[in-house]
Parts: C-alpha cells; structure tokens; sequence
C-alpha cells in the first residue's frame, strides 16, 4: 500500500525536522541545521532494513519504493529554493557562485557521456 511509503516519508520528515533543530540549537543557531539530510538518512536505511530485518508484501514494498524515490528530488528542490532566496538577499557573489557552479555542471555532462560511451564499447568488445 502506497500509503505505508507516506507514512514512512512523512515519519522520516518528522525526524529529521526534530534532529536538525536540536543540531542547530547544540551550536547555538535557531535554524535547522542538516535535517533534510538526516531524514534521508533515515529513509534509506529504514528502506533498506525492510529486506533484512522484517518482510513486507510486495504492494507496501512498491509504496515505501516510490515515496523512497520521490523523496529526494522533493525536498532538494524546496531546500534548493530557500538557498536562493537567501543567496538573492545576500548578494552577487553567491549569485555568481551559483551560476558559475552549475554552468560547470552542465558543461561535464559531455564530458561524462564520452567516457559513459567508452567504457560500454570496451566492456562490449571484451565480451566478444
């Protein structure tokens, strides 16, 4: 049941919201320090316990498989919207760094696929 993969989600959430502002508060900030981080955490070793350690039926797996999947591009993105607001309101130079970052970024894709390509024709070559 795919509501099970909610459940385990927002749990997971729930924890790391806790533990990031117990983090932030140990080192004297009021703001949540590393709570995206930990829930992920959270959700991937629950996720991958559930194989081990108890046995759940194949429609709750497929649930907690796809939140588990979802999960991660959610919260970076809105993470990812709070750093720009406040790199905007702090000024250029974290815009630049930004802008810079992810120019660099795109510009390795080629650079990733060729040596992708590489590997696969030598891998495909032995094989023969």
């Amino acid at each position: 049941m795919i509501v099970y993969g909610v459940a385990l989600l927002s749990g997971c959430l729930l924890l790391g919201t806790i533990a990031g502002k117990l983090v932030g508060e140990m080192i004297g900030i009021s703001a949540n320090v590393g709570g995206v981080g930990i829930a992920m955490l959270a959700l991937i070793l629950i996720h991958n316990a559930s194989g081990r350690t108890f046995e759940l039926s194949a429609e709750t797996s497929k649930g907690i498989t796809f939140w588990s999947a979802m999960y991660i591009p959610i919260v970076i993105a809105m993470a990812a919207k709070q750093n720009v607001f406040a790199a905007i309101n702090s000024g250029w130079v974290s815009v630049l760094a930004g802008v810079i970052a992810v120019l660099l970024s795109f510009a390795m894709v080629p650079v990733l696929s060729r040596i992708g390509k590489n590997r696969l024709s030598l891998e495909d070559n032995g094989d023969q």
